[in-house]
């Protein structure tokens, strides 16, 4: 579709009508399917918004870049799209920077455009507005690549490039930045670049013959699913069942087998006990998955059996323990194509891989209960007024890593959004915001504690400014209480990790929108069933004092 097919259309080009680089940019956007983007407009970027609505892109505005891109990472997650964020030059870029760092930990297609200094701006720095010495360099160390153009022209084929990495790599941000001189310089726009609607690929054959020979004859098998496998969840799931083996996924592959399926033990490679399983298994097939000290919080275990990977990335099969067999490709499309190939060497049905699971989760709860006890009950009422479908966001804070990953059960209708690797905070409230823009009738509940919420609390105004019902439960230990524990651990008297009380539910309404604070379990149910349906974002907190009881002896 061009241009001119748009709503607004008029402003569509052939290959020999000049339009300006903002124009250049929108057009190119727009041909890659863009029809949202986050971001706050600038003295410098206003070209870029001028021809937005044109094509038809709608605009989202955070009250902060941070937020934008956030935003725009939990867009790409939900629908699967690249998420678009729009800045300005200098600090504008740097405060997305964090944003641009936590996509490329967990492989999330997000484009930032920034203009950047002139063309021909002198290397010695001269107090333009927002001057940086090297803009450009400074996000290529973040992202995939930063690709500065030189020409209106260019700027096509650098959102080619973007959307070619998206749709035939391993996802990761990309930073295009156009001189600010050439945003509003008219230039030939050449012919439209688009890029190649690449089809996905199974790995190759003779790997996956070794891959399935391996697998069919092992005796203690098991599964490892990380985010690469989130499109193959039904495949992923079958190969599971014909070898009788326990799933354990990471934060990122949450919910791609449904947690309440007897053979998958969720989110467990925490566990110290789950790690000597999987220490023990004659094969291991990890699919989609770094097996990184971000996955295990902690050191990588060495395995003592073969280890069979499918990655789309390549190098990947190199990076921590390396793949005994590695399978280069989609993991929808290798898994499929490996199903057939499996067979049990007694073709008796077994019960082995459900007992594996269910003792896995057992001694994973066993090992914490004494910590996660505290939210458990409170989860168990979040999942009790939620729909199947809903989508859930996280942050950096106890209450997520320690108590939702493994104790909120997730099927593959529903998604958990959580910052792993990165770790960023202030991620859960932007991220419900971009996720709520993707799909409003699909209900989204942003989970945080007290001192993440607080990094990006203003985006209660955005949420205010949508209107759709946004519930954010926050858990409030009035601080840091990761840090403060960690302190404590050490011996330390803990230093600048409590905070001074906020109502946070009265700021919710200062924003616009709705507040309580929650007493119990059943009152938190019943607060979110209501906030589901109040038009705008409703904060409801839960006290660290009420969400530790004493551990009974």
């Amino acid at each position: 579709m061009s241009g001119g097919d748009r709503p607004g259309g008029g402003h569509g080009l052939s290959g020999g009508q000049r339009p300006s680089g903002g124009e250049a940019l929108v057009r190119a956007l727009a041909d890659h399917g863009v029809t949202r983007a986050f971001g706050i407009p600038g003295t410098h970027n206003l070209e870029i918004y001028r021809h937005l609505p044109a094509y038809g892109i709608e605009h989202l505005a955070p009250r902060h870049e941070q937020a934008a891109g956030y935003a725009a990472d939990a867009y790409a997650r939900v629908t699967g799209l690249p998420g678009v964020a729009v800045t300005t030059t200098g600090p504008a870029v740097l405060n997305i920077a964090a944003a641009v760092g936590q996509a490329h930990s967990d492989s999330v297609p997000l484009l930032v455009v920034s203009p950047g200094m002139p063309l021909r701006h002198p290397r010695r720095q001269t107090g333009t507005l927002h001057e940086m010495r090297d803009q450009s360099a400074a996000l290529g160390n973040i992202a995939a690549f930063s690709h500065r153009v030189s020409s209106v022209e260019e700027i096509g084929s650098a959102v080619a490039r973007a959307f070619t990495l998206f749709r035939t790599r391993r996802p990761r941000p990309v930073h295009i930045e156009i001189p600010l001189d050439l945003l509003d310089t008219v230039g030939p726009a050449g012919a439209a670049r688009r890029a190649p609607a690449a089809p996905p690929h199974a790995a190759a054959p003779t790997a996956i013959r070794e891959a399935a020979a391996a697998l069919s004859g092992a005796l203690r098998p098991g599964i490892v699913l990380g985010g690469g496998a989130r499109n193959a969840a039904r495949a992923g799931r079958l190969v599971a069942e014909a070898l009788d083996a326990a799933i354990v996924t990471t934060a990122n592959g949450k919910g791609i087998v449904d947690e309440a399926h007897p053979l998958c033990a969720g989110v467990a490679l925490h566990s110290p006990s789950v790690q000597r399983w999987l220490a023990q298994r004659d094969v291991v097939l990890a699919v989609g998955t770094e097996l990184a000290e971000s996955d295990l919080w902690g050191p990588v275990p060495a395995l003592s059996g073969t280890l069979v990977r499918v990655d789309l990335d390549p190098a990947q099969m190199y990076a921590g323990l390396p793949a005994e067999i590695p399978l280069v490709g989609d993991a929808r499309d290798t898994l499929t194509a490996l199903l057939p190939l499996l067979e049990r060497p007694d073709h008796a049905p077994t019960t082995r891989g459900g007992q594996e699971a269910a003792e896995l989760r057992a001694t994973r709860d066993n090992e914490t209960g004494s910590r996660d006890q505290r939210w458990i009950p409170w989860l168990a009422a979040i999942r009790s007024a939620l729909p199947d479908d809903a989508v859930i966001t996280s942050d950096s804070a106890q209450c997520c890593y320690y108590g939702a990953l493994p104790h909120l059960p997730i099927t593959p209708r529903g998604r958990f959004l959580h910052p792993t690797g990165f770790g960023t905070l202030g991620y859960a409230l932007p991220a419900a915001i971009g996720a709520k823009s993707a799909d409003p009738a699909r209900p989204v509940l942003a989970l945080s504690g007290d001192g993440g919420f607080q990094f990006t609390v203003q985006e209660l105004a955005t949420a205010a400014q949508l209107g759709h019902p946004l519930p954010v439960v926050v858990f409030d230990n009035s601080g840091y209480g990761e840090i403060r524990d960690e302190m404590n651990a050490r011996g330390d008297t803990p230093a600048a990790v409590d905070h001074a009380p906020v109502d946070l539910p009265a700021l919710a309404r200062a924003y616009g929108g709705t507040g309580a604070a929650a007493t119990s379990p059943g009152d938190l149910a019943a607060l979110l069933s209501t906030a589901l349906s109040t038009p705008g974002p409703t904060v409801i907190t839960v006290t660290e004092e009420t969400a530790c009881p004493p551990t009974p002896h």
